[in-house]
Protein backbone atom coordinates (compact mmCIF):
# COMPACT_ATOMS: atom_id res chain seq x y z
CA UNK A 1 0.00 0.00 0.00
CA UNK A 2 2.87 2.39 0.72
CA UNK A 3 4.10 1.95 -2.84
CA UNK A 4 0.63 2.63 -4.21
CA UNK A 5 0.39 5.67 -1.99
CA UNK A 6 3.65 7.08 -3.37
CA UNK A 7 2.69 6.36 -6.97
CA UNK A 8 -0.86 7.67 -7.11
CA UNK A 9 -1.74 9.17 -3.74
CA UNK A 10 -4.05 8.14 -0.96
CA UNK A 11 -7.09 8.40 -3.23
CA UNK A 12 -6.13 5.24 -5.09
CA UNK A 13 -5.46 3.35 -1.87
CA UNK A 14 -8.87 4.32 -0.52
CA UNK A 15 -10.55 3.25 -3.75
CA UNK A 16 -8.86 -0.14 -3.64
CA UNK A 17 -9.71 -0.65 0.02
CA UNK A 18 -13.34 0.33 -0.58
CA UNK A 19 -13.50 -2.11 -3.49
CA UNK A 20 -12.03 -4.90 -1.36
CA UNK A 21 -14.85 -4.39 1.15
CA UNK A 22 -17.76 -3.78 -1.22
CA UNK A 23 -16.90 -6.03 -4.17
CA UNK A 24 -17.24 -9.36 -2.30
CA UNK A 25 -20.67 -8.31 -1.02
CA UNK A 26 -21.87 -7.41 -4.50
CA UNK A 27 -20.42 -10.55 -6.08
CA UNK A 28 -21.94 -12.73 -3.35
CA UNK A 29 -25.36 -11.19 -3.96
CA UNK A 30 -25.00 -11.86 -7.70
CA UNK A 31 -23.94 -15.46 -7.07
CA UNK A 32 -26.61 -16.41 -4.54
CA UNK A 33 -29.41 -14.65 -6.41
CA UNK A 34 -32.90 -14.37 -4.91
CA UNK A 35 -33.60 -12.77 -2.48
CA UNK A 36 -30.11 -11.39 -1.78
CA UNK A 37 -29.60 -9.84 -5.18
CA UNK A 38 -32.95 -8.03 -5.08
CA UNK A 39 -32.34 -6.87 -1.50
CA UNK A 40 -28.95 -5.48 -2.50
CA UNK A 41 -30.50 -3.59 -5.40
CA UNK A 42 -33.23 -2.18 -3.15
CA UNK A 43 -30.64 -0.97 -0.62
CA UNK A 44 -28.44 0.58 -3.31
CA UNK A 45 -31.45 2.19 -5.03
CA UNK A 46 -32.72 3.70 -1.78
CA UNK A 47 -29.36 5.32 -1.04
CA UNK A 48 -28.98 6.50 -4.64
CA UNK A 49 -32.44 8.07 -4.41
CA UNK A 50 -31.59 9.87 -1.19
CA UNK A 51 -28.32 11.21 -2.60
CA UNK A 52 -29.89 12.31 -5.88
CA UNK A 53 -32.70 14.15 -4.09
CA UNK A 54 -30.24 15.93 -1.79
CA UNK A 55 -28.04 16.80 -4.75
CA UNK A 56 -30.90 18.31 -6.75
CA UNK A 57 -32.87 19.92 -3.94
CA UNK A 58 -30.30 21.98 -2.03
CA UNK A 59 -29.46 19.28 0.49
CA UNK A 60 -33.05 18.21 1.15
CA UNK A 61 -33.67 14.49 0.73
CA UNK A 62 -37.43 14.61 1.39
CA UNK A 63 -39.96 14.24 -0.12
CA UNK A 64 -38.20 13.83 -3.45
CA UNK A 65 -35.98 11.07 -2.11
CA UNK A 66 -39.01 9.10 -0.93
CA UNK A 67 -40.59 9.31 -4.38
CA UNK A 68 -37.38 8.19 -6.09
CA UNK A 69 -36.80 5.36 -3.63
CA UNK A 70 -40.40 4.19 -3.80
CA UNK A 71 -40.31 4.26 -7.58
CA UNK A 72 -37.13 2.20 -7.73
CA UNK A 73 -38.42 -0.34 -5.20
CA UNK A 74 -41.75 -0.69 -7.02
CA UNK A 75 -39.95 -1.13 -10.34
CA UNK A 76 -37.61 -3.78 -8.88
CA UNK A 77 -40.57 -5.61 -7.35
CA UNK A 78 -42.58 -5.54 -10.56
CA UNK A 79 -39.61 -6.70 -12.61
CA UNK A 80 -39.01 -9.58 -10.19
CA UNK A 81 -42.62 -10.73 -9.88
CA UNK A 82 -44.56 -9.51 -12.91
CA UNK A 83 -42.35 -8.44 -15.79
CA UNK A 84 -39.95 -5.89 -17.17
CA UNK A 85 -42.54 -4.09 -19.31
CA UNK A 86 -44.69 -3.36 -16.26
CA UNK A 87 -41.61 -2.19 -14.38
CA UNK A 88 -40.72 0.26 -17.14
CA UNK A 89 -44.27 1.65 -17.14
CA UNK A 90 -43.93 2.14 -13.38
CA UNK A 91 -40.68 4.08 -13.90
CA UNK A 92 -42.50 6.48 -16.24
CA UNK A 93 -45.43 6.89 -13.87
CA UNK A 94 -43.24 7.55 -10.84
CA UNK A 95 -41.13 10.02 -12.82
CA UNK A 96 -44.34 11.97 -13.53
CA UNK A 97 -45.23 11.80 -9.83
CA UNK A 98 -41.76 12.98 -8.92
CA UNK A 99 -42.20 15.99 -11.19
CA UNK A 100 -45.50 16.89 -9.50
CA UNK A 101 -44.02 16.53 -6.02
CA UNK A 102 -40.96 18.56 -7.02
CA UNK A 103 -43.02 21.47 -8.33
CA UNK A 104 -43.20 22.81 -4.78
CA UNK A 105 -39.49 23.56 -5.18
CA UNK A 106 -39.89 24.99 -8.68
CA UNK A 107 -39.94 23.58 -12.25
CA UNK A 108 -36.17 23.13 -12.45
CA UNK A 109 -36.00 21.05 -9.27
CA UNK A 110 -39.08 19.12 -10.36
CA UNK A 111 -37.40 18.20 -13.63
CA UNK A 112 -34.27 16.99 -11.84
CA UNK A 113 -36.30 14.93 -9.36
CA UNK A 114 -38.23 13.34 -12.22
CA UNK A 115 -34.99 12.60 -14.07
CA UNK A 116 -33.70 10.84 -10.98
CA UNK A 117 -36.30 8.06 -11.28
CA UNK A 118 -34.80 6.48 -14.43
CA UNK A 119 -31.27 7.29 -13.22
CA UNK A 120 -31.89 5.20 -10.10
CA UNK A 121 -34.26 2.55 -11.43
CA UNK A 122 -33.01 1.66 -14.91
CA UNK A 123 -29.56 0.35 -13.87
CA UNK A 124 -31.26 -1.82 -11.23
CA UNK A 125 -33.72 -3.18 -13.79
CA UNK A 126 -30.88 -3.82 -16.23
CA UNK A 127 -28.98 -5.84 -13.62
CA UNK A 128 -32.11 -7.78 -12.70
CA UNK A 129 -32.70 -8.74 -16.31
CA UNK A 130 -29.08 -9.59 -16.95
CA UNK A 131 -28.94 -11.78 -13.83
CA UNK A 132 -32.24 -13.63 -14.18
CA UNK A 133 -33.41 -13.07 -17.76
CA UNK A 134 -30.37 -14.26 -19.69
CA UNK A 135 -28.32 -17.39 -20.05
CA UNK A 136 -25.19 -17.34 -17.90
CA UNK A 137 -26.51 -14.35 -15.96
CA UNK A 138 -24.03 -14.83 -13.12
CA UNK A 139 -21.05 -14.78 -15.46
CA UNK A 140 -22.35 -11.78 -17.37
CA UNK A 141 -22.84 -9.78 -14.17
CA UNK A 142 -19.43 -10.82 -12.83
CA UNK A 143 -17.77 -9.73 -16.06
CA UNK A 144 -19.67 -6.42 -16.19
CA UNK A 145 -18.89 -5.51 -12.59
CA UNK A 146 -15.23 -6.50 -12.95
CA UNK A 147 -14.81 -4.53 -16.17
CA UNK A 148 -16.31 -1.36 -14.71
CA UNK A 149 -14.35 -1.64 -11.45
CA UNK A 150 -11.11 -2.26 -13.34
CA UNK A 151 -11.85 0.73 -15.57
CA UNK A 152 -12.44 3.00 -12.59
CA UNK A 153 -9.31 2.01 -10.67
CA UNK A 154 -7.02 1.96 -13.71
CA UNK A 155 -8.31 5.28 -15.05
CA UNK A 156 -7.61 6.91 -11.69
CA UNK A 157 -4.17 5.32 -11.29
CA UNK A 158 -2.96 5.98 -14.83
CA UNK A 159 -4.42 9.48 -14.89
CA UNK A 160 -2.62 10.38 -11.68
CA UNK A 161 0.73 8.84 -12.65
CA UNK A 162 0.89 9.70 -16.35
CA UNK A 163 -1.19 12.86 -16.52
CA UNK A 164 -1.32 14.67 -19.84
CA UNK A 165 -4.17 16.38 -21.71
CA UNK A 166 -7.46 16.68 -19.87
CA UNK A 167 -10.42 14.66 -21.08
CA UNK A 168 -13.11 17.28 -20.39
CA UNK A 169 -11.70 19.94 -18.06
CA UNK A 170 -14.89 22.00 -17.84
CA UNK A 171 -16.78 19.03 -16.38
CA UNK A 172 -14.07 17.03 -14.61
CA UNK A 173 -10.74 18.88 -14.29
CA UNK A 174 -8.76 15.84 -13.07
CA UNK A 175 -9.74 13.29 -15.72
CA UNK A 176 -7.21 12.78 -18.51
CA UNK A 177 -7.03 11.02 -21.84
CA UNK A 178 -4.28 8.83 -20.44
CA UNK A 179 -6.63 7.76 -17.65
CA UNK A 180 -9.32 6.87 -20.17
CA UNK A 181 -6.85 4.82 -22.20
CA UNK A 182 -5.66 3.07 -19.04
CA UNK A 183 -9.23 2.29 -18.05
CA UNK A 184 -10.06 0.92 -21.50
CA UNK A 185 -6.96 -1.26 -21.44
CA UNK A 186 -7.86 -2.60 -17.98
CA UNK A 187 -11.36 -3.55 -19.12
CA UNK A 188 -9.84 -5.31 -22.12
CA UNK A 189 -7.58 -7.29 -19.78
CA UNK A 190 -10.65 -8.29 -17.76
CA UNK A 191 -12.15 -9.63 -20.99
CA UNK A 192 -9.00 -11.57 -21.75
CA UNK A 193 -8.87 -13.07 -18.25
CA UNK A 194 -12.57 -13.91 -18.46
CA UNK A 195 -11.98 -15.74 -21.72
CA UNK A 196 -9.13 -17.69 -20.16
CA UNK A 197 -11.14 -18.61 -17.06
CA UNK A 198 -14.05 -19.84 -19.18
CA UNK A 199 -11.77 -21.67 -21.64
CA UNK A 200 -13.55 -19.61 -24.28
CA UNK A 201 -12.21 -19.20 -27.79
CA UNK A 202 -13.95 -15.84 -28.28
CA UNK A 203 -11.27 -13.76 -26.56
CA UNK A 204 -11.39 -10.97 -29.17
CA UNK A 205 -15.13 -10.47 -28.62
CA UNK A 206 -14.63 -10.29 -24.87
CA UNK A 207 -11.74 -7.85 -25.15
CA UNK A 208 -13.56 -5.53 -27.58
CA UNK A 209 -16.71 -5.68 -25.44
CA UNK A 210 -14.58 -4.65 -22.48
CA UNK A 211 -13.28 -1.67 -24.44
CA UNK A 212 -16.85 -0.56 -25.20
CA UNK A 213 -18.02 -1.03 -21.61
CA UNK A 214 -15.07 1.02 -20.37
CA UNK A 215 -15.94 3.95 -22.65
CA UNK A 216 -19.63 3.80 -21.73
CA UNK A 217 -18.87 3.62 -18.01
CA UNK A 218 -16.50 6.59 -18.24
CA UNK A 219 -19.27 8.50 -20.01
CA UNK A 220 -21.47 7.76 -17.01
CA UNK A 221 -18.73 9.01 -14.71
CA UNK A 222 -18.49 12.24 -16.70
CA UNK A 223 -22.28 12.63 -16.73
CA UNK A 224 -22.43 12.39 -12.94
CA UNK A 225 -19.53 14.83 -12.67
CA UNK A 226 -21.48 17.23 -14.86
CA UNK A 227 -24.52 16.99 -12.59
CA UNK A 228 -22.40 17.55 -9.47
CA UNK A 229 -20.72 20.55 -11.09
CA UNK A 230 -24.18 21.88 -12.01
CA UNK A 231 -25.11 21.85 -8.32
CA UNK A 232 -21.70 22.90 -7.01
CA UNK A 233 -20.77 19.81 -4.98
CA UNK A 234 -17.70 17.59 -5.02
CA UNK A 235 -19.34 14.31 -4.00
CA UNK A 236 -22.94 13.11 -4.09
CA UNK A 237 -22.59 11.64 -0.59
CA UNK A 238 -20.20 10.57 2.16
CA UNK A 239 -21.21 6.96 2.77
CA UNK A 240 -18.13 5.29 1.21
CA UNK A 241 -14.72 6.37 2.59
CA UNK A 242 -12.53 7.80 -0.13
CA UNK A 243 -15.19 7.65 -2.79
CA UNK A 244 -18.09 9.85 -1.68
CA UNK A 245 -21.54 8.33 -1.88
CA UNK A 246 -23.15 5.41 -3.65
CA UNK A 247 -23.85 7.56 -6.71
CA UNK A 248 -20.15 8.38 -6.90
CA UNK A 249 -19.29 4.68 -6.71
CA UNK A 250 -21.80 3.35 -9.26
CA UNK A 251 -21.79 6.21 -11.75
CA UNK A 252 -20.14 4.05 -14.41
CA UNK A 253 -22.64 1.24 -13.86
CA UNK A 254 -25.56 3.66 -14.29
CA UNK A 255 -24.75 3.83 -18.00
CA UNK A 256 -22.90 0.54 -18.52
CA UNK A 257 -25.59 -1.80 -17.12
CA UNK A 258 -28.44 -0.51 -19.34
CA UNK A 259 -26.10 -0.43 -22.36
CA UNK A 260 -25.09 -4.05 -21.86
CA UNK A 261 -28.71 -5.08 -21.22
CA UNK A 262 -29.83 -3.45 -24.47
CA UNK A 263 -26.99 -5.11 -26.38
CA UNK A 264 -27.86 -8.49 -24.89
CA UNK A 265 -31.53 -8.05 -25.75
CA UNK A 266 -30.73 -7.02 -29.33
CA UNK A 267 -28.57 -10.08 -29.96
CA UNK A 268 -30.97 -12.51 -28.37
CA UNK A 269 -30.11 -13.14 -24.76
CA UNK A 270 -26.34 -13.44 -24.45
CA UNK A 271 -23.54 -10.90 -24.48
CA UNK A 272 -21.15 -13.43 -25.94
CA UNK A 273 -21.27 -17.08 -26.96
CA UNK A 274 -19.99 -18.09 -23.51
CA UNK A 275 -19.89 -21.81 -24.20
Amino acid sequence: MALLDRIAGQGLVRRILSSLVLAPLALAAVYYGTPWFELMLVAVAAEMAREWAKLCDNGRAMPGGLVLAAGAVVAIGLASRVGMVEALWAVGAVAALGFVVGLKRGPATASWIAAGVPVVALPCLAFLWLRFGTEDGIRICFWLLSAVWATDIAAYAVGRTVGGPKLWPRVSPKKTWSGLIGGVAAAGIVGLVTSWLLANEHAVALIVSGFVVAVVSQAGDLAESSVKRRFGVKDAGTLIPGHGGVLDRVDGLITAAPAVAIAVWLIGGEVFPWR
